[in-house]
């Protein structure tokens, strides 16, 4: 099979006829490059595996008496990709991983508890803490030497003085696609197992990693860590499957596992048939559509860091995964929202940085995962709307 599935062929007429948010959001006169969706068409296997259903008129209850095939498959994906033995008797079933970090929440916490994430970070985690009226103890990532990194110590400090009773772990990432590397997870085992935090780790970007990084997950440091962890995964980013509105819990703590399953049967949803099949096409039959996808963004990385260097003030970290660059415009000193300016005179939609939180300010998120001539129309209307 070839490995030319087209992602330097896609165009603008034909993502303006999608219904999704990405295009339909800010008119059909605007670029965008903002919400966290691949501009690419499903590999065949997943759209393969829903029309065969479909045509088989096969939509009725599913069989699944002791939870979906999804629950053998994670076991078996995380053992291939991270050597991670996972035991299929401690995964959930999910709707997506907004959901699975709710949900952790609601079981591991109480209302006034502190939880503690790195910032900036993803908008509806901001959001839930916020709705949920749990506390939210920042721990900021600093720029040095041309990576993102943490205080482990500072970190520490002020996890304990917060009274901190979990972390919300967003592995890889989001939005400066760092990777983080064993010892930095080590560093956070050791705050966790200190402090007695449930650590929700949110890593459904990790099939994202490009080459020279290396995902580990969390919950593989070892049985203890393992023990307090509910790893939330999916195939929706890795695959650009959203919609499917499918995702899974490891949820190592044998008493949270026991009080979601107490609770009556439909209260936390489950996701459809058409979920679970898009699901196992993927991680089934969709990895040399993943490396080649992988190999598309990485160029498509690079070339936005060589563009937005060689033309602008604009600085990026380049992303060590996901298809997401966080770019710093405070070099620019433009007095308002970058993002604001790049709509307005641009016409070109942007993630702005104050949606992640008060450190965000004088950033933008852009999303890279279009083909090269969509992405230079968007480099273009960024310098002229910004630089």
């Amino acid at each position: 099979m070839s490995n030319d599935f087209g992602f330097d062929r896609v165009e603008l007429a034909e993502l303006r006829r999608r219904g999704g948010q990405k295009w339909r959001r800010y008119g059909p006169d605007v670029l965008a490059a903002w919400v966290a969706d691949m501009d690419f068409a499903p590999l065949p296997a997943v759209r393969e595996a829903i029309v065969t259903m479909v045509d088989r008129g096969d939509l009725g209850y599913p069989d699944w008496p002791t939870g979906s095939p999804l629950r053998e498959a994670l076991s078996e994906r995380m053992a291939a990709r991270y050597g991670w033995q996972v035991e299929p008797g401690a995964v959930r079933e999910l709707c997506d991983i907004i959901q699975g970090v709710q949900l952790a929440l609601e079981l591991g916490t109480a209302v006034g508890d502190a939880v503690a994430l790195h910032t900036p970070t993803y908008p509806p985690f901001l959001s839930s803490l916020r709705a949920m009226r749990r506390r939210i103890v920042g721990i900021p990532m600093e720029q040095r030497a041309g990576a993102w990194r943490f205080d482990v110590e500072r970190a520490a400090s002020e996890l304990e003085r917060a009274g901190c009773r979990a972390l919300l772990l967003v592995h890889p990432h989001n939005p400066t696609g760092k990777v983080f590397a064993r010892d930095e997870l080590e560093a956070l085992a050791e705050i966790a197992e200190r402090l007695d935090l449930l650590v929700i780790s949110d890593e459904v970007h990790a099939e994202l990693t490009y080459p020279g990084a290396h995902h580990v997950p969390f919950a593989s440091l070892g049985e203890a860590q393992a023990a307090r962890t509910v790893t939330l995964t999916s195939a929706t980013k890795a695959f650009n499957l959203a919609g499917i509105r499918c995702a899974l819990a490891h949820i190592g703590p044998p008493a949270l596992r026991e009080r979601r399953d107490a609770a009556p049967f439909a209260l936390y949803g489950t996701p459809s048939v058409l979920g679970v099949a898009a699901t196992l096409a993927a991680w089934r039959g969709g990895d040399a559509w993943l490396a080649a996808v992988i190999a598309h963004l990485a160029a498509n990385r690079d070339h936005l860091a060589a563009r937005l260097s060689a033309e602008t003030a604009l600085e990026l970290v380049p992303p060590q995964a996901t298809y997401l660059a966080w770019v710093d415009a405070r070099p620019l000193q433009l007095g308002a929202e970058p993002a604001d300016l790049a709509l307005e005179r641009g016409r070109v939609a942007l993630s702005p940085g104050v949606d992640f939180g008060p450190q965000g300010r004088g950033f933008f998120r852009l999303n890279f995962a279009t083909s090269r001539k969509i992405l230079d129309a968007v480099i273009d209307a960024v310098v002229r709307s910004l630089a």
